[in-house]
């Protein structure tokens, strides 16, 4: 399975050693992102992020296959996070392999700079007075990255 959209956190390093196990000493780096949900200074409690079941995990798919495209991967894994997730929590993990570092490195920015623009998750934030806060958008910062991948 090369992508997960799931509740419960995900293990890092099970998830890199299962990649590294069906390569067996064939990748020369694997790389990986973990994305992390941040207390923005004590002021969130938590992030929910809600996705359109089956569509989410079809379009990721279609990028995860343009990484394979563009670059000489052996393995990627991303796996995305839905429901409530809480500060020091994982959000997303992007895991790429490949011969050589640059590929996995490239693969792994690309599929990252979707995901923040692109991938069909909606995040609204819990704060941490109780309330419900407004829903998340994309940086500029962020869109010029995913950007120059045009």
């Amino acid at each position: 399975m090369t992508v997960s959209i799931q509740s419960e956190p995900f293990d890092t390093a099970a998830e890199i050693a299962r990649i590294e196990a069906e390569l067996a000493g064939r990748a020369g780096a694997v790389v990986t992102f973990s994305g992390l949900c941040r207390d923005e200074a004590g002021r969130l409690a938590a992030l929910e992020l809600e996705h359109y079941p089956g569509m989410a995990e079809e379009e990721i798919d279609r990028v995860v296959e343009e990484a394979r495209a563009r670059w000489p991967v052996q393995a990627l894994r991303v796996i995305h996070r839905h429901g409530l997730v809480r500060p020091g929590e994982g959000i997303v993990l992007v895991v790429t392999a490949s011969p050589h570092r640059k590929a996995a490195f490239a693969a792994a920015d690309f599929l990252m700079d979707y995901l923040k623009t692109r991938a069909p998750f909606w995040k609204r934030e819990h704060l941490a007075d109780g309330s419900v806060g407004g829903w998340v958008e994309a940086t500029q910062a962020d869109a010029e990255a995913a950007g120059a991948w045009a």
